[in-house]
């Protein structure tokens, strides 16, 4: 079974999340493929992608907050430490954040459609403080 791809292009204002849902819904319905498997993966170090909760829009404003708080600036005094700051104090705890999260998912496909859950979402998730434009690959096999 061959599979076929698309490429996203998410244009950010800068740290939060970003839900991409519907374009992956979109991208599997017109694919015409009955089962298998959506791959994502996004072209970048400095941001990451999630599933999560798509319903409340305080958990995408906490999940922000919270790694925000893990991971701040390179100027606050706990990063002193951080060497690389090329692209500014947010440059390298971008980094960290990606690490910490995932650069692609994998989500199952049945009956021609995106097996999440409920609440579930698919987001991008922007570590630096200024506007991108971030490419995510989709691939269904």
């Amino acid at each position: 079974m061959a599979g076929t791809q698309t490429l996203l292009t998410i244009a950010t204002r800068g740290q939060g999340l970003y839900e991409f849902t519907d374009e992956a819904r979109r991208f599997v319905d017109g694919a015409g493929i009955d089962a298998g498997l959506l791959t994502a993966f996004v072209r970048h170090t400095s941001c990451s992608l999630l599933i999560q909760e798509n319903a409340d829009p305080d958990v995408r404003h906490d999940l922000d907050a919270f790694f925000r708080r893990l991971v701040p600036d390179a100027d606050a005094q706990s990063m002193a430490y951080l060497v690389h700051r090329d692209e500014g104090p947010d440059d390298m705890p971008a980094h960290i954040k990606a690490a910490l999260t995932a650069v692609s998912l994998s989500i199952p496909v049945s009956a021609g459609r995106l097996m999440l859950g409920t609440w579930q979402g698919l987001y991008l998730f922007e570590h630096r403080g200024r506007p991108h434009r971030r490419e995510i690959v989709l691939h269904l096999a």
